[in-house]
């Protein structure tokens, strides 16, 4: 039976160790043997889930691969879920994707418990499936849809974005190739994994090349920091929030002296480390690099299309910059107009073409047909050329605010933040900070009659409807604005001002 290349690629590591979780490790026939018991399970008396989609929460971790791989050998579209979703988030993703199944680790089941729709969809708990079953799995076409992804847009609501095993495959190989993994690699995994940065940049390219992930359930910086004194990891992936979080614990006293210096040996003696997922500020990368003697390489990409651009692993990895295009990844530049830029210095929309590229938005035809020009995903940033690297200016779109790595919309905050009691209008904004990239800021008038409102308040009011990292950090209360004055049109103004 022909198997998928990520699958016959682990078969050929064998007993190499692929996952670690504190004091277990796991080979690849391990991973294997558990995913294959998990396809086992889902497809029952079946013998293809002919592209059903199967939801499943779980953190990083030797369950979380068991699953996302038992689901791809299945024949299903892997739905990741994050494990920090509000109630909300699990029904759009749950109800939009139309998941048949969702396999959960048992400490997380009762997230989903009273969700609409829970008659319909079996649920299957990790820790009940017999990880020693079997039975002859489906031949994949690598053209299938294989990952949803749910991604935020210039809608309220979040797109689920489609890949393929194809896509998936093109996007693993073509950092594989350009940063140089291999089987001797050892990395820690530490980010959200319903996003790509995750999934692809980290887990996939790791278990490509034979390498070994260090799962951790989320970012501890005091475990993190110790296994990197103790040498135990050749690379490292984060967003820039983080790298502000590690710069300020260096450089305070909590970690001194001989600790401190094997600390920053570990960092020292890597052989690469990246950041990516949020714009990272020159004076975080110069920071950086005297704290510790390493480059951060800042590389650019989406949900859409994996990565596109990245400075080099061999020569300059300019600050601020996003480097050159990626290999499989072509890129051109249009200005708003529709004429394609040739020349360095002239800003433009960013436009990805190759087998990078995504294959639809979940259920929205439309969508999907908006997103290309001529074959060409439009991403909505906008970059300049100089000196043969690109660097991102921002957004087309005002309405997407890059925080701590997420990538959030103002709309579906402003839609929350309308429910309550005091606010008559308002206009979510993102203000420009060092350690979060952006902030999430809202502009608001109060309605006649209500008492001042508190970010304190409106914090708590937020954080029963929204995600912790969507819920907001900055607050300007207005006594009055003319009509329209919330309109995207003036958003931009709003934020200006905001920062100030």
């Amino acid at each position: 039976m022909q198997e998928l290349p990520l699958i016959a690629r682990a078969q050929s590591h064998g007993h190499r160790i692929a996952v670690r979780a504190g004091d277990r490790e796991y080979t690849y026939a391990e991973l294997l043997d558990a995913s294959a018991a998990v396809a086992a399970a889902l497809l029952g008396a079946g013998k293809d889930l002919a592209e059903a989609c199967i939801a499943f929460l779980a953190p990083g971790g030797f369950e979380y691969l068991a699953i996302q791989w038992g689901i791809w050998r299945a024949g299903g579209v892997v739905v990741p879920l994050s494990v920090s979703a509000t109630k909300s988030e699990l029904e759009h993703a749950l109800g939009d994707s139309g998941a048949s199944h969702v396999v959960v680790l048992r400490a997380h089941a009762e997230k989903l418990e009273s969700l609409p729709g829970e008659s319909d969809r079996q649920l299957l708990i990790f820790e009940d499936i017999a990880l020693t079953a079997n039975c002859l799995l489906p031949e994949i076409d690598p053209t299938r849809r294989a990952m949803i992804l749910f991604t935020s847009g210039t809608t309220s609501t979040p797109k689920g974005v489609v890949t393929t095993h194809e896509n998936i495959r093109a996007q693993i190989e073509s950092l594989v190739e350009a940063w140089e993994w291999e089987n001797s690699d050892c990395i820690p995994l530490f980010l959200p994994m319903h996003h790509i940065h995750g999934i692809i940049n980290i887990a996939c390219c790791a278990l490509w090349a034979g390498a070994t992930v260090e799962c951790f359930p989320k970012f501890e910086a005091g475990r993190i920091l110790g296994r990197v004194g103790a040498g135990a990891y050749t690379l490292f992936m984060a967003v820039p929030t983080i790298y502000v979080v590690l710069i300020d614990l260096l450089e305070s006293q909590r970690y001194t002296g001989e600790v401190r210096e094997r600390i920053l040996s570990g960092f020292a003696n890597m052989r690469l480390m990246v950041s990516g997922s949020a714009a990272l500020p020159s004076t975080v990368h110069e920071k950086w690099t005297a704290l510790t003697g390493q480059s951060l390489l800042e590389r650019y990409g989406m949900t859409e299309t994996g990565m596109n651009l990245s400075n080099p692993l061999h020569g300059e990895r300019r600050p601020g910059a996003v480097g050159k295009p990626l290999p499989l990844v072509e890129v051109r530049r249009k200005s708003e107009s529709g004429d394609l830029i040739t020349v360095e210095g002239e800003p433009g929309e960013i436009q990805v073409r190759g087998p990078v590229v995504f294959r639809e938005y979940w259920n929205r035809p439309e969508a999907t047909s908006e997103a290309f020009d001529d074959g060409w995903f439009r991403t909505g940033d906008v970059a300049v050329l100089e000196n043969g690297y690109y660097r991102i200016m921002g957004r087309m779109s005002i309405d997407i605010i890059k925080s701590g790595g997420y990538k959030l919309s103002a709309l579906e905050i402003e839609s929350v933040l309308l429910n309550h009691p005091a606010i008559r209008e308002c206009a979510v904004v993102g203000v420009k900070d060092d350690t979060w990239s952006e902030l999430v800021g809202v502009v608001a008038v109060l309605k006649d009659g209500a008492s001042d409102l508190s970010i304190e308040d409106l914090r708590a009011w937020c954080k029963e409807w929204l995600s912790p990292y969507k819920v907001p950090r900055r607050l300007l209360v207005v006594d009055d604005l003319p009509r329209n004055a919330m309109g995207k049109v003036t958003k931009t103004v709003l934020a200006d001002t905001f920062g100030r």
